[in-house]
This record gives structure tokens, C-alpha cells and sequence, in this order.
């Protein structure tokens, strides 16, 4: 009787719980140390927006999810587990995930659209990440993302270079290249040297063709007028016909 009794409490436990925290229509949601919702392969485009707050384990892999907006899971304090992979995922807010970056262990991303992401949006991360399968461009932004972050060790040889400001990285894993000694931001701040010098050489060579242009300028103005005074009579000559004027009169 006792174990009936003990039975029948777990379970009317359970029930509250699950009646406490209404699950998403397009989702299944189950008890395990905290609400497990499961929306795989739901064809979702978005987040949905009704997820219990208790969720421990958010699984949203293999949707059409292609953009994760600012504080998209800010209600779910309890988060440890997020499962993002198999998405069409191009960008990612700054503020994603504030409010579960502390808590959360698990984070996968991989096999989406992403070729950058903020480096705000991993702000106190301190989870696991999978990021293998992206079509990554390798450049300084990315490198100073990927510092920050504890990457998936399993995967880390497959996050690769899909583009590079350096064409000869691309198809490379990111941690190979970035192991070899190569700095992407050390390009970054010579393809920035470069367009400052074209720069700075197009402005002087403006200001050399308007020099050029106005001395020209005022040599032939200045041609002009001295042609203009030879044309004059000279004043001998205005002297000799007035004397020849006095003398007729």
C-alpha cells in the first residue's frame, strides 16, 4: 500500500508539472530532472515562443530555422542542453543568448548557413560548442570568436575555412591554420594599410592635377593679358600724333 501510495504521489507530481508548464503545440515535452522538449524535425522557422520555463534540454535540430534573434531564450533559466544543428541558421543576434549563457553546458550549431557570428553573442558562454559544418569565412573577426569559446573536441577539425580573406586557407580546418602561426588579423590590418595609402595617394594626386590645373590656368590668362597690352598703342607713338595733330591745327 505504502508503494502504491508512493506511486501514485509521483505521478500526480508529474502531471502537476506537465499541466504547470503548458508544452508547444508542435512539441513533445517530457519529465527527466526537468522538462525535456523535443521539437525535431517539425519544420519550424522560428523559436517557439510558449516553451516551458523549467526546460533543461531544448531540442530543435533538423528545422528551417534561419535566424536566432536577441534574448530568443531569456525565460529559460534552467537550460543546460541546446541543440540548434540541421538548421538554414545565416545570423545571430548580439543578445541571443542572454539570460542562458551562464547556465548552459551544451550548445550545437553545427551543420547550418553561419559564416560569422558576434562575438557578443558568446558573451559568458561557457558550454561546449559544436560549430563543425558551417560555411565558415576565415577572417580577424572569426578568429577572435573562436578564441573565447571551449569548442567541441570531437569536432573541432571540422570547422573549416569555406572562404578566407587568404584564398589559399580555404577548404582548411580553422584550428589547423590558426595553430600554423597564421593571425587572419594581421590581413585585415594591411588590406586596411593599403586602402588608407590608395586613399591618401588619390587625394594628393587630386590636389597636384588642381595645381597643375590652376598655374595652366593662370599662365593663360596671364599670355592673354600681355598680348592684350602689345596690342595697345604705345605712348610714344600716341605723343608723335598728338604733336602731329598741334602741328596741323
Amino acid at each position: 500500500v505504502s508503494h502504491l501510495k508512493h506511486w501514485t504521489l509521483c505521478l500526480v507530481v508529474a502531471l502537476m508539472v506537465v499541466m504547470a508548464t503548458p508544452c508547444p503545440k508542435s512539441c513533445h515535452c517530457s519529465e527527466r530532472n526537468g522538462v525535456v522538449v523535443q521539437c525535431v524535425s517539425r519544420s519550424l522557422d522560428q523559436i517557439p515562443p510558449d516553451l516551458p520555463e523549467d526546460t533543461v534540454t531544448l531540442l530543435l535540430s533538423s528545422n528551417r530555422i534561419s535566424h536566432i534573434p536577441n534574448q530568443a531564450f531569456k525565460d529559460l533559466r534552467r537550460l543546460k542542453e541546446l541543440d540548434l544543428s540541421h538548421n538554414h541558421i545565416e545570423s545571430i543576434d548580439a543578445g541571443a543568448f542572454l539570460g542562458v549563457s551562464e547556465g548552459l553546458r551544451s550548445l550545437d550549431l553545427s551543420n547550418n548557413q553561419l559564416r560569422s557570428v558576434p562575438k557578443e553573442a558568446f558573451t559568458k558562454l561557457s558550454a561546449r560548442i559544436r560549430l563543425s559544418n558551417n560555411p565558415w569565412h576565415c577572417e580577424c573577426s572569426l578568429q577572435e570568436v573562436l578564441r573565447e569559446l571551449r569548442l567541441d573536441p570531437e569536432t573541432v577539425n571540422e570547422v573549416s575555412c569555406h572562404t578566407s580573406v587568404q584564398d589559399e586557407y580555404a577548404g582548411r580546418p580553422v584550428i589547423q591554420v590558426l595553430d600554423s602561426g597564421i593571425n587572419f588579423c594581421n590581413f585585415h590590418h594591411k588590406t586596411t594599410d593599403v586602402a588608407m595609402f590608395v586613399t591618401m595617394f588619390c587625394w594628393f594626386a587630386m590636389v597636384i592635377a588642381y595645381v597643375i590645373y590652376y598655374v595652366r590656368h593662370n599662365q593663360e590668362d596671364a599670355r592673354r593679358h600681355m598680348e592684350y597690352l602689345k596690342s595697345l598703342p604705345r605712348s610714344s607713338q600716341i605723343s608723335k600724333d598728338f604733336d602731329t595733330a598741334s602741328t596741323v591745327l
